[in-house]
């Protein structure tokens, strides 16, 4: 494989050594170097995961069994077949614990590395450039299970001595990466919600010019304030970036009005995108989704196949804005147990056997954001709850817990259910695992192997057609 020149931005275009646009297009690798309760299956957050895991089975079979995960889960058969599809560009997650311990910040983990070069150099292999995000940060730098901050406040943005750590994450991550033109760019932070709107911004002046001073080359995608969707309070745009949308349709998720393809369906997609990047585009910066992408009934579900087909054609839809805007795009998410995955292991594996019944329990309790919603007697005492604060607190307050576009029942669950219920069920995912030998823990980390998987042939038959345009 040719290896390419570092990228750059032109304009509103990311172009390649030879003035040549190049538009970016993939999916994230969600689940891997940092981890989504969802996407595997456990409760909770990374952290906590890990540690009760430890409690259950100890170090030695943790680190077996992730070392193996590790490798299976993006091999050179995932990079292959991805490659095949016709996409170009995967976004890597990446939780800081892999490259720092909280109680030893100062050095950097050459361990963290390890396992990011496999990533990077698989994806070299089949010509595919690997975007560096940042998905957890010290402190969390939003209020949500996906920053690994056990809580549901973004203090990243409270605390200095955070910010300075991140700062010298990505003086190393630079340093390493320097030179190596498979890199795309390095995305600072993923969905960043700073309830102050300045102070990101103050960050992201800070963390380029960090970077800048050990690596002036490679492309910055800067992720829009509140989860990716805000740059009103951006200032001056910085050299050589992107600015990052995500732009999830609440057509694609359950409990919600779903696709049917109106102009009134088609409108609402539009005037989502049009929100989003008015800023940029006003500017003239490139932009670029960093994601997006419905969830999927399983096939238990009788109406998985309608249902399935007005999400792919909503799908369809949002890919239709991006070309028509020259948007690149990565789609979430790659790998998973059958939520988003373009890949996901089979109902038959030896790990969707061991935790289907505890992920059916988490469903039903609404334990999990992301993936599915809670059956109705639960959703019940949820409302019930929310109804009783609403009449408590003054209707001029219900909307001043940031982000304001929740309501208070969304609120009351990102606390009782995603921070408290989930803690509690972590102990009883990690007791699944109690008297595994390391050969069974090698067969449940193997189901994430392509080879045993399954692909969402549908979805990645959308995401090939829509490659092949470029």
């Amino acid at each position: 494989m040719t290896v390419p020149s570092i990228l750059k931005t032109r304009g509103t275009l990311i172009v390649d050594g030879d003035g040549n646009k190049v538009l970016l297009k993939g999916a994230g690798l969600g689940g891997m170097l940092n981890m989504e309760n969802f996407i595997t299956g456990f409760a909770g957050h990374e952290k906590e995961h890990k540690e009760i895991l430890v409690e259950a089975i100890g170090q030695d079979k943790v680190d077996f069994f992730f070392d193996k995960f590790y490798d299976y889960f993006w091999s050179d058969a995932d990079a292959e077949f991805y490659a095949s599809l016709g996409l170009n560009t995967l976004r890597v997650p990446v939780n800081y614990r892999h490259f720092m311990d909280d109680d030893n910040p100062s050095v950097i983990k050459a361990e963290g590395f390890r396992l990011l070069d496999r990533v990077v150099e698989r994806c070299a292999k089949y010509g595919i450039y690997t975007i560096i995000d940042l998905h957890a940060a010290p402190g969390g730098q939003n209020q949500d299970w996906h920053s690994d901050s056990g809580s549901n406040l973004a203090l990243f943005f409270e605390f200095k001595d955070f910010q300075d750590r991140v700062v010298q994450l990505w003086e190393a991550i630079a340093a390493h990466y320097k030179g190596n033109a498979w890199i795309a760019g390095y995305n600072p932070l993923n969905e960043p919600a700073d309830p102050k709107h300045t102070r990101l911004w103050a960050f992201y002046v800070r963390v380029e010019k960090a970077i800048r001073a050990i690596d002036p080359d490679h492309i910055l995608f800067l992720d829009g304030n509140t989860y990716a969707g805000d740059f009103s309070h951006f200032g001056e745009p910085l050299p050589n970036s992107v600015y990052a949308i995500h732009d999830y349709a609440l057509f694609g998720f359950p409990g919600f009005e779903q696709f049917e393809g109106t102009a009134e369906n088609h409108g609402k997609l539009q005037r989502q995108f049009d929100r989003k990047v008015k800023e940029p585009f006003a500017l003239d910066i490139p932009v670029w989704n960093g994601e997006f992408g419905p969830v999927y009934e399983s096939s238990a579900n009788a109406d998985a196949e309608t249902i399935n087909s007005k999400r792919y054609a909503m799908l369809n839809a949002q890919l239709g804005i991006y070309r028509k805007h020259n948007v690149g795009w990565s789609i979430w998410t790659y790998k998973d147990i059958g939520i988003q995955g373009l890949v996901c292991t089979s109902p038959d594996s030896p790990w969707n056997r061991l935790v289907a019944p505890f992920v059916a329990k988490k469903q039903a309790v609404g334990a999990d954001f992301w993936g599915g919603k809670p059956d109705d007697a639960h959703d019940e005492l949820l409302t019930a709850l929310a109804d009783d604060y609403a009449r408590v607190i003054p209707a001029k307050y219900h909307k001043v817990y940031y982000p304001p576009l929740w309501d208070i029942k969304r609120q009351i669950a990102r606390v009782s259910r995603e921070i408290v219920l989930s803690h509690y069920l972590a102990y009883e995912f990690a007791d699944l695992f109690k008297g595994k030998t390391l050969d069974e823990l090698d067969e449940l980390a193997a189901s994430f192997k392509i080879e045993n998987a399954v692909k969402r042939d549908a979805l990645n038959e959308y995401l090939r057609a829509d490659a092949a345009l470029d």
